[in-house]
């Protein structure tokens, strides 16, 4: 049988996995929405422990880190599709975030913030006020 080779191929095959695609990332997937008064995001990170997730945030923009373990070096490894070691993911929030009252939790490998809209971003009814003012005709 006959077998066309691309020499690219492999290495296509190999940068998609490290750095992911548009459409599928490799390291942190990512869902955002905004729920009512909160906005809500949720990262991926299976095989990775709590302790090792540092959620960071200076000027409103939020740093996620987290860290998956190598493997141990005795073992004969057929497949490698996870990202392993330090990475890390940067969310710019905007002004109308209250990253103050940010809530951070991890459970069944999906870390989930829940950060508040500031007070002075939510809607909100102004009453208009007036006087009214009378005329007095001399007759």
């Amino acid at each position: 049988m006959l077998m066309r080779t691309d020499p690219f191929r492999d290495f296509d095959r190999l940068a998609q996995q490290v750095f992911g695609t548009a459409a599928r990332p490799a390291v942190m997937p990512m869902d955002a929405w905004r729920d009512g008064d909160k906005f809500v995001a949720e990262f991926d990170l299976p095989g990775v422990k709590a302790d090792s997730i540092d959620l960071d945030v200076e000027q409103n923009v939020l740093t996620v880190h987290a860290e998956r373990p190598e493997l141990s070096g005795d073992c004969e490894l057929v497949s490698a599709e996870r990202p392993r070691g330090v990475f890390s993911r940067q969310l710019f929030l905007g002004e109308t975030l209250d990253t103050d009252g940010i809530e951070a939790t991890y459970e069944d490998g999906v870390l989930r913030l829940s950060i508040p809209i500031a007070e002075k971003a939510k809607p909100r009814r102004i009453e208009i006020t007036g006087k009214r003012e009378q005329k007095v005709i001399d007759a």
